[in-house]
């Protein structure tokens, strides 16, 4: 049962029949069948006064899913500044000799995490980064490398969470970060579908790997109308797995997975460009480096550095499309390359924002895994906390979905009070709606807000509309 709580000493400025809309809502919902076994939290805040106006099971732990994504992104933009970029150095180890162009040595891709290398969020079609780094190359004076390409992604450290969902980590939305992302750590698979019930041909996968093809084995059956078929396997593996169902008839349906070893694949790129560009190596000696300790030891001499666009750029393609690589990359950034380092410092964070940090059970960045567990109470706290820091809410503000538009919040509150006026992050897996955020009432009062609901019982678009009369209804008070 869904009980609760107003507080009172906020009616003297806030009509009492505001609170009806509200009532009416929760009265909807203790009487509804499909939240009868479901676990509810809400609170809202006036961040005003930051004290309370309503509540319920404020206090209770709850799945948060891609809600969890405010904390690392908001401690990102407050430890690393608005202003922080990544930089991914290309350098030599060995001897150059400038008459004949010829490096006696290895050229190194150091990477620092940044996962908005060749993405297609910030990447122009049709253009490869290793081309500007095959041209910095060249302007260098060399023409030919005797070495290796060698992607160095010892930066982060390479874990995979444990409790994330064998489902999960060798789909695209559950891409390991690395300390040299590329590509969104993704690729594609195309698939022909053809009568219900026959089984899908594997057309092709792209971007493919010089040195090491991805491997597939597909169980592909054409069913239905919506997308159901899941990448299995070693995510470190080039072998891959794919069962589950596609909609049938059609001649090009793609689904993407997570790529087995991005840096391998960085530095195949960088050779293709060399070669591009006249400048003599082998191609097939290229690798990736994921300990330190395998890399080769000598001076190192700067060719060139690439730097990423700006953090808030980042944070905001992180919350707008809840991109999960993006988000695990940054909680990495926050603990120089270690997870549970990041971990820590977004916890300080919290703490440092006046609130309880032990209503907080984090086991990764993104909200991917279901032991993550947070409050209502701690995530307004949050919230509030942000917004009386103008430097920080400047950048972390329009980096949550507007109501109306774009992806996530696109059909939430359409053609009413909280269109245009709402900005919240969404989470979503299956049994698991929350959204958090910022609206502004009618009476010009600024509110912050949290809402989880867990293990509903009925399909993802009900709870979405059942949470939406509740969000409308906010924007009354």
């Amino acid at each position: 049962m869904v009980k609760s709580t107003i507080h009172f000493f906020l009616l003297f400025f806030i009509p009492a029949s505001y609170f009806c809309q509200i009532d009416q809502v929760l009265a909807e919902w203790r009487l509804d069948d499909r939240l009868e076994n479901a676990s509810i939290g809400y609170c809202v805040k006036d961040i005003a006064t930051t004290k309370s106006i309503i509540d319920s099971n404020e206090h209770l732990s709850l799945i948060p899913a891609s809600t969890l994504k405010i904390f690392t992104t908001a401690t990102a933009l407050s430890k690393l500044g608005r202003a922080y970029r990544y930089e991914t150095k290309i350098y030599y180890v060995g001897s150059f000799d400038k008459l004949t162009g010829v490096l006696q040595g290895d050229v190194i891709i150091e990477g620092s995490g940044d996962p908005t290398l060749q993405s297609e969020y910030f990447t122009i079609k049709g253009t490869n980064i290793t081309d500007v780094w095959a041209e910095a190359i060249k302007q260098y004076g060399i023409t030919e490398i005797t070495g290796r390409i060698i992607g160095d992604a010892s930066y982060f450290d390479r874990e995979i969470p444990g409790t994330w969902l064998w489902e999960d980590v060798c789909n695209y939305y559950g891409a390991i970060p690395t300390g040299l992302p590329f590509m969104d750590n993704k690729f594609t698979i195309t698939f022909k579908s053809g009568e219900p019930g026959s089984r899908a041909t594997v057309l092709q996968n792209a971007p493919r790997y010089l040195t090491s093809p991805i491997i597939i084995s597909s169980e592909v059956t054409c069913l239905g109308k919506d997308d159901h078929a899941f990448v299995y396997g070693d995510p470190f593996s080039f072998e891959k797995r794919i069962k589950g169902t596609i909609p049938a008839n059609q001649d090009k349906f793609h689904i993407s997975g997570a790529l087995p070893d991005p840096a391998l694949l960085c530095s195949e790129y960088l050779c293709t460009s060399l070669l591009r560009k006249n400048i003599r190596c082998k191609a097939k000696s290229v690798l990736s480096v994921y300990d330190k300790n395998n890399l080769p030891t000598g001076q190192k001499t700067l060719l060139y550095t690439n730097y990423s666009p700006s953090l808030d750029k980042i944070v905001y393609q992180t919350n707008q499309n809840s991109n999960n690589l993006y988000c695990e990359s940054l909680l990495r950034t926050l603990g120089n390359g270690s997870t549970s380092q990041g971990m820590m410092a977004v916890k300080k964070y919290c703490l440092r924002s006046g609130a309880d940090t032990t209503e907080l059970c984090m086991r990764d960045a993104s909200g991917l895994s279901r032991v993550n567990t947070t409050t209502p109470n701690l995530m307004t706290s949050v919230l509030c906390k942000l917004f009386s820091d103008t430097a920080v809410y400047n950048s972390f503000d329009p980096s949550l979905p507007l109501s109306g538009t774009g992806i996530s919040m696109m059909h939430v509150g359409k053609g009413t009070i909280i269109e245009n006026n709402m900005r919240a992050k969404t989470g979503y897996m299956q049994r698991v709606r929350s959204y958090c955020g910022y609206v502004k009432t009618k009476a010009g009062r600024d509110l912050a807000f949290s809402i989880i609901f867990n293990n509903y019982n009925c399909p993802a678009s009900e709870a979405r509309f059942i949470i939406e009369k509740f969000l409308v209804a906010l924007a009354e008070l």
